[in-house]
């Protein structure tokens, strides 16, 4: 039985750390990136609040396409260069983005997000997929949330 139960008050640099720690027990010792990438998206829904969508997009030759995620149904395919999700796999580089509405390209799956935090995962310097965050809030993401996914990036991107 798994038990991640983050206390809400802590910091937001330890509730992180602790997802990282948490997202490293999960998937320890399983080889199957499918099956961890659906245990670490459910993962992040437990210890992020306030987010409407959390999941991965897999990089597939030069486009994303869905991987496990917890939200409503979500644009299938998004190619590198587009949106939100294809800016982090063509730049390979965290998109923070306080407004949803004022990204030129936005693809708009769930109309009401209005913020977006997507973070590449890289293996090798390669993007392998990318964690996408979406919240109803505007401005729900700071550099703190940032940093704690690409922190999380880094400790799975040889698990997925």
């Amino acid at each position: 039985m798994f038990d991640f139960a983050p206390d809400p008050a802590q910091p937001k640099d330890q509730i992180y750390r602790e997802l990282v720690e948490s997202a490293v027990a999960l998937t320890h010792g399983e080889p199957d990136g499918l099956a961890n990438m659906a245990n670490l998206a459910a993962l992040i829904w437990q210890y992020v609040p306030r987010l409407n969508w959390a999941g991965f997009y897999r990089a597939i030759g030069d486009e994303l396409v869905l991987g496990p995620f917890i939200g409503k149904p979500a644009c299938i395919r998004i190619p590198f260069g587009t949106g939100v999700c294809g800016a982090a796999a063509a730049s390979r580089a965290t998109q923070q983005v306080p407004d949803v509405h004022l990204f030129p390209g936005h693809i708009a799956c769930d109309a009401q997000s209005r913020s977006e935090l997507v973070v590449p995962v890289l293996r090798d310097g390669k993007v392998v997929a990318v964690i996408d965050l979406d919240s109803p809030e505007p401005e729900r993401f700071d550099a703190a949330d940032a940093a704690g996914i690409e922190a999380l990036a880094g400790a799975i991107a040889a698990l997925i």
